[in-house]
C-alpha cells in the first residue's frame, strides 16, 4: 500500500492477482481521496436526543436482535412507542428488550419471532400483529443478510433476494391494513448504499447460473429502493395520505453484517461510524415531521460513508422509475401477492 497526492490506493497486496476484487471498491477508480475526509467530525443535528417524542405510537422493527435493528428499537422506545422486535432469533431480541426495560422502565417492548424467509412465517406473525394491536405507526423493514454462502428461501428464492427484498415485501402486504388505518404511518426500508452499484438481473433473479455473493446483495439493496420508492408512488396516486414510504441507509457500521467479510470490515473501520449515527436515517425517516415520501436518508460524509443525517438522492439504476415498476411486477408474480389490489382495497376502505 503506498500514498501518493494524498490518496490511498487499495492495491489488496494479499491478494493473487488473479482474484477478482469483489465489494464496495469495484466501481470507480479504487481510490480513497484522504482530502476528502476532513469534514468527518462526527457531527449529526439527529442525535438520540433531538428525536420527538412518540407517546404511544406502535412499531415494528425487523432484525431488532442485533446492530441496527436493536438500537432503532431502543431509541424508539425510550421515546415513548410500544415496539415489537421481529426477529428469527427471539432469544437475541429477548436480551435486547430486557436491556430496554432496564435502561427504560416504562418502555412498552414485546419480541415476537419473524422468519423473512418463509412466507407462512410473515403471515402468521402479521395476523398475530394485527389481532393483537390493530393500529401500526411505524415499520421498519430492517433485516437483511449480507454475502451468504448460496442457499435457497423456503419456497426457493435466492436467500439475499427472499429475505432482504421479498420477505419485507410479503410483510408490507399483510400489515398493510394496519397502516393504512393508522393516520399518519410510515413505511420505512433499509436499503444500502452499495445500491449505487447493483443492477437487476432479470434473467438470473435467483443467481442460479451463476453467483457472485456481492452482485446479488448489490441487487438485493437496489430492489428495497425501488420498491419503496413505487410503494409511495401507488398511495400517492390512489389519493392516500397514510402511509408515507420512505428508504433509508445507515453509511457504513460495524455491525454483524460483515461476519462473511471480516476483511472488508478491516479495510472499512476507518470509515465507519457507531450505531447512535448508522440508526439516525432510519429514525429520520420513520420520526422526521418534514419527511418527503419516496426519498432517502442517509449521511453527508464522503461517499455517504458516515455523517449526518440527511435526505440524499439515489444513485445509479435507483434513480428509475421504470426498474421500480419491474421490480414491483415481478415482486407480485413471484409471491403471488397483489399487492397493488391491496393498495387499492385499502383505499376503498378508508373513503
Amino acid at each position: 500500500m503506498c500514498l501518493t497526492d494524498a490518496r490511498i490506493r487499495l492495491l489488496r497486496c494479499d491478494l493473487p492477482a488473479s482474484q477478482e476484487i469483489d465489494g464496495p471498491w469495484s466501481e470507480g477508480n479504487g481510490y480513497l481521496d484522504l482530502r476528502h475526509l476532513t469534514h468527518m467530525a462526527d457531527i449529526w443535528d439527529w442525535r438520540d436526543d433531538s428525536v420527538p417524542r412518540v407517546d404511544g405510537k406502535r412499531a415494528v422493527v425487523t432484525g431488532a436482535a442485533s446492530g441496527l435493528g436493536a438500537y432503532i428499537a431502543e431509541a424508539l422506545c425510550a421515546k415513548g412507542a410500544s415496539v415489537v422486535l421481529a426477529d428469527r432469533n427471539p432469544e437475541g431480541a429477548e436480551k435486547v428488550a430486557e436491556k430496554i426495560v432496564s435502561s427504560v422502565p416504562d418502555a412498552h417492548a414485546s419480541v415476537r419471532f419473524l422468519d423473512l424467509a418463509d412466507p407462512v412465517s410473515i403471515e402468521e406473525f402479521s395476523a398475530w400483529y394485527i389481532s393483537e394491536y390493530g393500529a401500526l405507526d411505524v415499520l421498519v423493514n430492517n433485516a437483511g443478510i449480507m454475502t451468504p454462502p448460496y442457499f435457497k428461501t423456503v419456497k426457493g428464492f435466492e436467500s439475499q433476494w427472499g429475505i432482504n427484498h421479498l420477505g419485507h415485501f410479503i410483510l408490507t402486504y399483510h400489515l398493510l391494513p394496519a397502516l393504512t388505518s393508522t393516520p399518519g404511518s410510515r413505511v420505512v426500508t433499509q436499503t444500502s448504499i452499495v445500491h449505487r452499484g447493483g443492477r437487476m438481473d432479470f434473467k438470473d433473479i435467483n443467481s442460479e447460473r451463476s453467483y457472485s455473493p456481492w452482485r446479488a446483495y448489490k441487487q438485493s439493496k437496489l430492489a428495497t429502493l425501488l420498491f419503496s420508492r413505487e410503494l409511495d408512488r401507488r398511495l400517492r396516486s390512489l389519493g392516500m395520505d397514510a402511509p408515507v414510504s420512505v428508504a433509508c441507509h445507515p453509511g457504513l457500521v460495524n455491525t454483524d453484517l460483515y461476519r462473511n467479510r471480516e476483511r472488508m470490515r478491516r479495510w472499512l473501520r476507518p470509515f465507519m461510524h457507531g450505531l447512535e449515527a448508522g440508526a439516525m436515517p432510519a429514525l429520520r425517516a420513520a420520526l422526521d415531521p418534514e419527511v418527503r415520501g419516496g426519498g432517502l436518508y442517509g449521511t453527508d460524509g464522503w461517499m455517504e460513508f458516515k455523517g449526518r443525517a440527511v435526505p440524499v438522492g439515489p444513485h445509479g439504476k435507483g434513480k428509475s422509475d421504470i426498474l421500480a415498476f419491474r421490480v414491483w411486477e415481478l415482486s407480485e408474480d413471484m409471491t403471488g401477492l397483489d399487492l397493488s389490489a391491496r393498495l387499492r382495497e385499502c383505499a376503498s376502505c378508508k373513503r
